[in-house]
């Protein structure tokens, strides 16, 4: 098979590096510390919540759960989704702990089919839950009394600050302070909202957690991984190839695996891989994504379409309503700061101490070639 993964997690062997921080993530999750994983997305922070859990240390001795909340928008599909995931989780680990963990659901056991081997099948609808602080409190009480301890990881944290619920910050610190079975992985994007949840002495989650951050896999570390990859099915590629795609995506674990896959795909056995590959591999890339990137920019309302052109075209993106942005640009500072928060909102554009950038690095690519 191709072995740089681009969607999800298949073993040690195909993920690249992470050593200090893998040991610093299981040290603090073996030791009942409460974590705050934050970075940029795309960086792996999945990926290395995943790759811990499958350590000998971890997977031996806890249940493990990851759930991404992503996609959530009040506390009604949070805990629709946790449940679910803790589920889905305990039906490889046997019938007695799943049958305890719906023992503890109550609120939502009359639901839960099963298949012809016996195993449950979810199959709820979120108006199921008609009550998600009772079923939230049913789910702690179930990590309080599992027979293992339990990690849970929770992707994309941050977007629980924008539940319209005010509560569920201090809800959450409450049940889990008291539950002295399961630690917490709280992974997030979004620096400043992050920030804000844990560093702010006004939150309920201030000073309850370990906070680590992730930075870009060095690039020798990069090239070791790619080159020994290619080795090992009979194939090469040059470092100049390596270095070229790491400066170019900047790093980012996500697209550097992508463009590796790529690069990978379009390397016969015996083939050296060298740097004007790069190019060609990005415009196969492209040429794939056209439709869904027409599609999108099609969607935009006109103001958010020109100001995330003009952030394109700058690359990094400082002080966007002063005046040498807007005139360069020919736009004002009503449009601009209307168009923004949609951007944001849609994920279109990230906000970094202070740095405006498209998040999609290859949406970013293709605008340039309009």
């Amino acid at each position: 098979m191709n072995p740089f993964i681009t969607n999800g997690y298949v073993s040690p062997a195909y993920f690249c590096d992470r050593v200090e921080e893998t040991a610093t993530l299981i040290r603090y999750l073996t030791s009942a510390n409460n974590v705050a994983l934050i970075s940029p997305r795309r960086l792996g922070k999945t990926g290395l919540i995943e790759h811990c859990f499958h350590q000998s240390e971890i997977k031996e001795r806890y249940y493990t759960f990851l759930v991404d909340i992503y996609a959530t928008k009040n506390l009604h599909e949070f805990v629709f989704e946790l449940s679910k995931s803790i589920l889905n989780t305990l039906k490889s680990r046997g019938r007695k702990a799943w049958e305890f963990f719906l023992g503890c659901l109550a609120s939502l056991r009359t639901g839960i089919s099963f298949d012809f081997t016996g195993n449950p099948v979810w199959n709820l609808e979120m108006g199921d839950i008609k009550t998600p602080v009772v079923t939230l409190d049913e789910i702690f009480q179930y990590l309080s009394k599992a027979d293992r301890p339990c990690l849970v990881a929770i992707d994309e944290f941050q977007v629980i600050a924008k539940y319209p619920e005010k509560h569920v910050e201090a809800l959450l610190r409450t049940h889990i302070q008291h539950c002295s079975n399961a630690t917490f992985v709280y992974a997030g994007s979004q620096r400043h909202m992050m920030s804000e949840i844990f560093v702010s002495p006004s939150r309920p989650f201030y000073q309850s957690t370990a906070i680590m951050g992730l930075d870009p896999i060095s690039l020798p570390r990069y090239t070791d991984f790619i080159q020994h990859h290619f080795e090992t099915d009979g194939k090469h590629i040059t470092p100049e190839t390596v270095e070229n795609v790491y400066r170019h995506f900047e790093g980012i674990t996500w697209y550097i695996q992508f463009m590796a896959n790529s690069l990978y795909a379009m390397t016969a056995p015996g083939e050296t891989c060298t740097a004007d590959k790069v190019t060609v591999a990005i415009s196969n890339i492209l040429s794939q994504l056209n439709f869904t990137y027409s599609s999108l920019l099609f969607q935009l309302p006109p103001k958010q379409k020109e100001v995330l052109i003009a952030i394109c075209k700058e690359g990094k993106a400082c002080e966007i309503t002063a005046s040498r942005f807007l005139k360069t640009y020919k736009l004002t500072a009503s449009s601009v700061q209307g168009a923004i928060k949609g951007l944001l909102d849609k994920d279109f554009v990230t906000h970094e101490l202070g740095v405006y950038s498209v998040y999609d690095k290859f949406f970013e690519e293709w605008l340039k070639r309009l």
